[in-house]
């Protein structure tokens, strides 16, 4: 063979080889995660320099919750009423895009990630990314006192989800993707990669295999990187060093974990509570009331301007101990509020930040408070404001082992890691005890999913109008017995339907009942007259109650009827294609078959 016709050869046989690769191979599929990471990576930090921008264009400030109470950096003339009308200007811009590009972008995100990857084979639409990254940074640039690290586990995933549909992966690698994607979300959001791996495993994925590890930890570092690369790598509080100075501390640090498990619980309760009153009061269109409700989270920002956005600078003021402890139960208050509000009228944000948030104002005020009916065993207050951070949040999101890494990566601070695990397993159990659900299950269960539940078989959650088909063709009264035998011998399992001129259902009749009865007929007899009265299911059913009556009756097949009318023909061999037409199949879809012509 020629060297032309040797490259021609390897040419043709590339592009078929290489899909192939990347969907069945652990080399395709390390390759993909490391896309995935720095897809994921170059999408934090523009979802960072874009709440940025959008927070400038609003305040006038990089960050307004630096300067809270400031009047607008760039329109001095306003003062600081600016801050009702932000929220509302914001609301105006993201309340349609969401109601009109994705729905699913409205909330924090993480519910929708999960229910993703436990009951939709990590399927996420592509317009998510696009529709979350726009929607959340004019949430929080105007006003809305909500986290980042939600939008871009959303936007990750969505990422991972889409390259994964690109290349067309089977469903478990399309899962482990979409949590790649979260992995990486958090691993360049917070400059984090441990905390993103935990997090992707313990909540997104709630799987822990040696396989899934390895890829996630891939792409969290790659992630990670990217983010390092232009964002610094610098931790995220800059502390002195911590310890604890005597043994009567950690129980102090065992009652700081026992209230932050109720304030963890508190927190879920208040954000959901608010979420319920806003849905009973709002009558309005849904792309309306980011704007309407804007009004009422700007005059919360007007008496709280500590609230604006997502309130890092406020957090680290706490943590070293710049408020006295009225102020930072004020704070801690004010936050709930101005979360569960932001999020109740429709805005798009997270809410790890905001319990991080809540869990230094408690731990910080704790902190005061002890040292002063105990000095000599408190410690310092900032080290209870980092250990309440890793606290509220194990107490809202049931997550120990991603609340203390996360802790430990934002700060760097290893010498607190014993009474940080003390607390945070105190906080799980309490919050454990005290609530089913968490705060991202919390809101799947109030639309009837429950993921701790064994998930529904294919067959019990799919209608039999998924699977149903026509009939191969469809006999009336009158047929002769020579077409109604060719009709018979052709069928599939040698059944048909039986119907009058309207279509309603008079029977089935089958290649047996035929055979048993065609030699004692005489040349006028008339077939309808042996056909059987059969179970019927109708369009709604689910296809595991019409295969669990197939069975029960040893039929071929099953009259779909609806209103007495024949409107379908279920079978077995329908379920299997229909099946195999689920994404990551590899057996393409079959051609639709051609409507029934009732014989005569």
């Amino acid at each position: 063979m020629t060297t032309r016709a040797l490259r021609s050869t390897r040419e043709s046989r590339w592009p078929h080889s290489l899909p192939r690769t990347l969907q069945e191979t652990d080399a395709g599929l390390l390759a993909l995660t490391l896309l995935v990471g720095g897809a994921t990576g170059l999408g934090a930090v523009a979802f960072r320099m874009l709440i940025e921008g959008l927070t400038w264009v609003f305040t006038g400030t990089a960050d307004y919750a630096v300067t809270p109470g400031a009047p607008h950096g760039w329109l001095p003339g306003v003062g600081r009423w600016f801050v009702v009308v932000v929220p509302v200007l914001a609301g105006l811009l993201y309340g349609p895009l969401v109601h009109l590009g994705a729905p699913e972008a409205r909330g924090h995100g993480v519910p929708e990630v999960m229910y993703a990857v436990a009951r939709r084979g990590g399927q996420i639409p592509p317009r998510v990314a696009v529709v979350k990254s726009l929607a959340s940074a004019l949430c929080i640039g105007g006003g809305g006192s909500v986290g980042r690290e939600g939008p871009i586990v959303q936007i990750g995933s969505a990422l991972g989800s889409t390259i994964g549909r690109l290349v067309r992966v089977a469903e478990d690698r399309q899962r482990l993707l979409v949590a790649c994607g979260a992995a990486g979300g958090i691993a360049a959001t917070f400059n984090a990669p441990m905390a993103g791996v935990v997090f992707a495993m313990e909540i997104v994925l709630r799987d822990f295999t040696a396989r899934s590890f390895g890829m996630v930890v891939v792409s969290a570092v790659t992630s990670s990187v990217v983010g390092r690369t232009v964002l610094g790598d610098r931790p995220f509080l800059d502390l002195p060093s911590f310890r604890v100075e005597h043994v009567a501390g950690y129980a102090l640090f065992a009652l700081l974990g026992v209230l932050a498990g109720v304030a963890g619980v508190v927190f879920v309760r208040v954000l959901y509570g608010i979420e319920d009153v806003c849905d009973r009061v709002w009558r309005g269109p849904e792309w309306l009331r980011p704007a309407v409700g804007g009004i009422l989270l700007g005059l919360l920002l007007l008496g709280v301007p500590q609230m604006y956005g997502v309130g890092y600078p406020v957090l680290g003021n706490g943590v070293v101990g710049r408020y006295a402890v009225g102020t930072l139960l004020l704070l801690l208050a004010a936050k709930m509020v101005a979360t569960s509000l932001t999020i109740g009228i429709g805005g798009s944000g997270g809410v790890f930040a905001p319990s991080l948030f809540i869990g230094a104002m408690l731990g910080a005020a704790f902190g005061q408070t002890a040292a002063a009916v105990a000095p000599g065993a408190a410690g310092a207050a900032g080290a209870f404001a980092l250990v309440g951070m890793a606290a509220v949040f194990a107490g809202a999101a049931r997550a120990p082992i991603t609340a203390v890494l996360i802790v430990f990566e934002l700060t760097g601070e290893y010498s607190l890691i014993l009474p940080l695990m003390l607390a945070v397993a105190l906080a799980t159990g309490i919050s454990a005890l005290l609530s089913r659900t968490t705060i991202y299950t919390a809101k799947l269960v109030r639309r009837g999913v429950d993921l701790d539940a064994p998930p529904p078989s294919w067959a019990a959650s799919h209608p039999v109008r998924a699977v149903m088909q026509p009939a191969a063709e469809v006999l009336t009264p009158g047929i002769s017995l020579s077409a109604a035998a060719d009709a018979l011998r052709a069928a599939p399992g040698g059944e048909l339907p039986l119907t009058d001129a309207d279509g309603r259902l008079l029977g089935v009749l089958t290649a047996e009942a035929l055979a048993e009865r065609i030699a004692e007929a005489d040349a006028a007899a008339d077939p309808a007259a042996w056909a059987e009265v059969r179970p019927t299911v109708t369009p709604d059913d689910t296809v595991a109650d019409a295969l669990d009556v197939l069975e029960r009756h040893s039929a071929h097949a099953l009259p779909v009827v609806a209103d007495d009318r024949l409107v379908g023909w279920f079978t077995p061999s329908a379920v299997l294609d229909r099946i195999r037409q689920e994404p990551g199949a590899e057996t393409p879809r079959r051609a639709a078959r051609p409507a029934p012509r009732p014989l005569a």
